[in-house]
């Protein structure tokens, strides 16, 4: 794996290059002020991926759902999340600012689910729509 962190106190940039799957994850100390996941899912890893969210982080998260084996692949289960799966992957702990699930045409047809959530410590200042 390698972590790029372009300038001290900026957002860290995290590439992980070697297989995901290894135990025990590589990053266990690691918190990062964004998370950023895409077309990725290994159940097993969600918890970590979503303990490396600084207490003040985002974590936007996509990747393919329950529907998507008629436009293609991916089309195994355990790679296709369940409907409020990544609802139910951030209850109680995060913040979501947003959430979509279904088709999307575009980069080409498939089903997905989409969040966008804040960890408990971002600041109501930090926030798009100001103060709350």
């Amino acid at each position: 794996f390698r972590v790029h962190d372009p300038a001290p106190a900026s957002i860290a940039t995290l590439s992980l290059h070697a297989a995901l799957r290894i135990c025990p994850w590589p990053l266990a100390s690691a918190r990062f002020a964004a998370v950023v996941v895409t077309n990725y899912l290994h159940r097993p890893i969600l918890p970590a991926i979503m303990g490396a969210l600084a207490p003040d982080g985002v974590l936007i998260y996509e990747t393919f759902a329950a529907g998507n084996a008629r436009f293609g692949r991916p089309s195994n289960p355990d790679f296709l999340l369940d409907p409020g799966e990544l609802l139910d992957a951030v209850a109680g702990t995060l913040d979501v600012v947003a959430f979509e699930q279904g088709e999307v045409a575009a980069p080409r047809l498939a089903v997905v689910q989409r969040i966008c959530a804040l960890g408990p410590g971002y600041s109501a200042a930090r926030r798009l729509d100001g103060p709350s």
